[in-house]
């Protein structure tokens, strides 16, 4: 039996996903409690230790299924991408009654302790949290959406999960450009390759796998560049990095180059990665 990828599934030797029982070997199987993410970014890590990469990261609003408890810290898998692993569990709150209905649709805003920009922000969230909107309010003439904790962001910085998505995800990558490199990074803080794929699809409504291993596998259709052609939107893959093309010649990236998400001319990235990584390992089409 092929071994299941512990990425995203929930098993140990002593403790495993109740979904998993008859697939996995493991002492006891639990059903696991829905939790939602407290914090602005919560680091998600292989191991309950805080010196343990960042395998990726869970952000303000999404839910979690908790299967333990211990130490300090929450063994969980997230509901939007399967993705297991590590939280601190000081990030996570027992999920509430009331659904997310927004959701940030700028790489970063602000939260203010009530509707005012002059007041000094709570916190800072990244594109894509997820939040319950209880109110809203207007200050000389700026729109504000209420949270039930009473803070407050701007209107514009957020959309309703119920509006028509982005259908452009180069246009959603693009407002990340000069992000920094953060390796794990999901956020508008911090993004890695895979991640800002992710987010660019995520935010037009399309789901996809958090690594750029699994998005080589099941991402769309692969293509053959000298058969179909290039485009707007396709994906090129080497070793451990994806790249999505703005057009037959120019790629954005997370770039561990400029430790920053840039602009390159697909030939200049081919040339300047293969001492390192080889050619590129595939093409797809989401």
């Amino acid at each position: 039996m092929k071994e299941l990828d512990h990425r995203l599934n929930a098993y140990r030797p002593d403790l495993a996903d109740s979904a998993l029982a008859g697939r996995v070997h493991a002492s006891r199987f639990v059903e696991g409690q829905s939790a939602r993410v407290t914090a602005a970014i919560l680091d998600l890590r292989s191991r309950p230790r805080h010196d343990a990469g960042i395998e990726t990261q869970l952000l303000f609003g999404e839910d979690v299924r908790v299967f333990d408890r211990q130490e300090g810290w929450a063994w969980v898998q997230c509901a939007h991408d399967g993705f297991v692993g590590y939280v601190a569990e000081t990030g996570l709150a027992d999920a509430p009654q009331a659904a997310t209905t927004h959701i940030v649709s700028r790489p970063r805003t602000f939260l203010y302790p009530g509707p005012d920009l002059k007041l000094p922000p709570t916190r800072a969230l990244s594109m894509a949290s997820r939040l319950t909107i209880a109110g809203s309010a207007t200050t000389r003439d700026t729109d504000y959406f209420l949270l039930p904790s009473g803070e407050a962001l701007i209107a514009v910085h957020c959309d309703s999960l119920d509006a028509p998505r982005a259908d452009d995800a180069l246009a959603v990558a693009a407002l990340f450009l000069e992000t920094p490199y953060l390796w794990g990074g999901r956020s508008g803080f911090g993004i890695d390759c895979s991640g800002l794929v992710q987010m660019a699809l995520n935010m037009t409504g399309r789901p996809a796998p958090r690594d750029s291993d699994m998005q080589s596998e099941c991402l769309g259709q692969p293509i053959e560049p000298g058969r179909d052609g290039l485009c707007r939107g396709d994906l090129v893959f080497w070793g451990g990095h994806v790249a999505l093309l703005e057009d037959e010649n120019t790629i954005l990236h997370a770039s561990g180059g400029t430790m920053t998400v840039t602009r390159e001319p697909l030939a200049d990235a081919i040339e300047r990665i293969r001492p390192l990584y080889g050619a590129p390992t595939g093409f797809r089409r989401p």
